[in-house]
């Protein structure tokens, strides 16, 4: 996910009910405190995710929620000469740059990275990061109000401009959402250097509306959100291209399709990673949870947890997904060179066109 980060994990994770656990120290000496080991996330990590490894490896693991993604990263670079914890998962590949620069990991070679396309691998060489899943923003839209005004769903970003779909479109704020700067970054990496900013003039002169994050865009203002109940009035709205699973679990019997839809051309590939925290005070625990975050048996049970994809090009992926998530062959990207020289100018000109 980052202000909002993909989303669908936010909700569900509000879901399962979970609450931020208090920060506490590790030490590698003897007692109690040298089986704990503390990790650092966004507030979208759930932490059953965690239990095998508690029950496999005997450490106890003290969860840290830092709020949004691009919150929680902030925050551990403003504490890193007092690390808040060991290891911190959830810093992706829009702000990969500012934890790399600000020297906030230990490398680290985690076990199965072998396992790990290559494509994944933004930190090459140096493992300082580890990949551990990647989804892809896109444009979601509630089949229903197209089917309902025989209205064609947009495919790409060129089809969000027509006329058709003025003021039909949702999308999350960039300086504070995970997902709105990655629907930017791929407007740059459509566009160009030269083209993106006058793309975002027209999108927003055919009336797009901008909320500060995920949650208020999907769940409030979108008409095909499931937890929002179809009270919002957009039936486009920028999200994942594996939110309609999410609209489909648990409904019995299983509907042929999923209730939104995905507009493939419009997403850009997300990127998510864990690190050893420098100055961990539990290194030894540190390493042993990253090794897991990167085990088979973890990354197969990401996607109905988080409803991201597994690093791991052998992890297995639920029928739910397979059946019901779109499959992205061709998403924007953007080298992490590239975001990281002109992200901050990038986004002080997407404010000055598109809030102003």
């Amino acid at each position: 996910m980052s202000t909002t980060r993909r989303i669908t994990a936010s909700a569900l994770a509000a879901a399962l009910g979970m609450t931020a656990l208090a920060a506490c120290g590790t030490s590698d000496g003897d007692g109690a405190d040298a089986k704990t080991v503390t990790l650092v996330s966004h507030d979208s990590f759930p932490k059953p995710l965690l239990d095998a490894f508690e029950k496999e490896s005997g450490y106890k693991v003290t969860l840290l929620k830092g709020g949004d993604a691009g919150k929680a990263v902030n925050q551990a670079i403003l504490s890193k000469d007092n690390p808040q914890g060991d290891v911190f998962f959830g810093i992706d590949n829009t702000l990969l740059s500012r934890g790399l620069n600000a020297d906030l990991f230990s490398p680290y070679e985690a076990k199965g990275l072998d396992s790990v396309p290559a494509a994944l691998q933004l930190d090459k060489g140096k493992h300082r990061v580890t990949p551990l899943d990647y989804g892809d923003i896109c444009v979601n839209y509630d089949r229903a109000y197209f089917d309902q005004h025989k209205i064609a769903p947009p495919k790409t970003f060129d089809d969000l401009l027509k006329p058709r779909y003025k003021g039909l479109l949702v999308t999350e704020n960039a300086a504070t959402s995970s997902p709105g700067l990655a629907f930017q970054l791929a407007t740059v990496a459509t566009y160009g250097k030269d083209g993106w900013q006058d793309y975002w003039k027209k999108l927003k002169a055919n009336d797009v509306e901008v909320v500060d994050g995920w949650e208020q865009a999907y769940n409030e203002r979108f008409s095909g959100s499931g937890a929002g109940k179809g009270k919002g009035d957009k039936p486009l709205v920028v999200s994942y291209a594996s939110s309609p699973p999410v609209e489909v679990l648990g409904k019995k019997p299983a509907p042929k399709q999923a209730p939104t839809g995905v507009a493939t051309g419009t997403c850009f590939r997300q990127i998510e990673f864990g690190g050893l925290l420098k100055g961990a005070k539990n290194e030894k625990g540190g390493k042993a949870l990253l090794d897991f975050l990167l085990s088979k048996k973890f990354q197969e049970d990401v996607p109905l947890q988080m409803f991201v994809n597994p690093a791991r090009k052998d992890a297995k992926l639920p029928e739910l997904f397979t059946t019901y998530g779109a499959k992205i062959d061709k998403p924007a990207t953007l080298a992490p060179d590239a975001i990281a020289e002109n992200r901050e100018q990038w986004i002080k000109q997407w404010s000055s066109l598109v809030l102003k």
